[in-house]
């Protein structure tokens, strides 16, 4: 009988050694499993930051702004052309947003567009944008060649061809006063600065944001 007990005994004491090894060998195998592949995290590039910028900035009313960061974007030498297409289309739209007072810079955009880069996602969209602004601009032109045209529209026709500087010395030489729209673009271009400081007559406006300025023609000689 004690010799039955002690096989007894060996045999489960063999079977607990194995289920250990076994246990063993198991969580080695599962510790030794490769991690999950982490998400890749793609870093937007300039092209794609300059448009939130200019979509926050035109959200705020600040167009002409915008319009200066997507010229400022074409001085960027590693934009592909993918990329400076969309960049001249983008910035044609702006120009010929209600408050990009730019119709013939808008042509120029779409034509580079069509010229320079013919095979470009944004052709496709850029010669019927084209179409649409040189529609426009001579119908500007023709309201400009009527003798019956006042001077405030003319001032304002000059201005929204882009043909700013002709626009405002009709504005200074017969007094006109443009209405808030124009003053604001025009104190976003940089042709009006708030009033401390400057001379010539002053002009009150109200930013997109509510700000109440007086605005004066900027001293550039100062």
């Amino acid at each position: 009988m004690t010799s039955g007990l002690r096989i007894n005994e060996m045999v489960v004491s063999i079977c607990l050694i194995g289920l250990s090894a076994c246990a063993n060998t198991a969580s080695t195998t599962r510790s030794a499993e490769p991690a999950p592949p982490s998400a890749t995290v793609v870093e937007p590039g300039p092209v794609e930051l300059a448009m939130t910028t200019v979509a926050e900035l035109v959200a705020g009313g600040n167009t002409q702004t915008a319009i200066d960061r997507l010229t400022q974007l074409l001085g960027d030498a590693s934009l592909s052309e993918e990329d400076r297409a969309r960049v001249h289309y983008e910035r044609g739209l702006l120009r010929r947003s209600e408050s990009g007072f730019d119709v013939m810079g808008a042509v120029a955009d779409f034509g580079t567009v069509i010229d320079a880069y013919p095979v470009s996602e944004s052709a496709v969209d850029a010669r019927s944008e084209l179409d649409a602004a040189k529609k426009e601009a001579r119908a500007i032109t023709d309201t400009l060649n009527r003798p019956e045209t006042s001077r405030t529209a003319r001032f304002e026709s000059l201005f929204r061809l882009g043909q700013h500087n002709e626009a405002l010395d009709l504005m200074l030489s017969h007094a006109l006063k443009p209405d808030n729209q124009h003053l604001i673009a025009m104190y976003q271009i940089g042709y009006l600065c708030t009033d401390d400081g400057q001379t010539g007559p002053s002009y009150a406006a109200v930013e997109p944001d509510g700000t109440e300025r007086n605005l004066r023609f900027c001293d550039f000689g100062k």
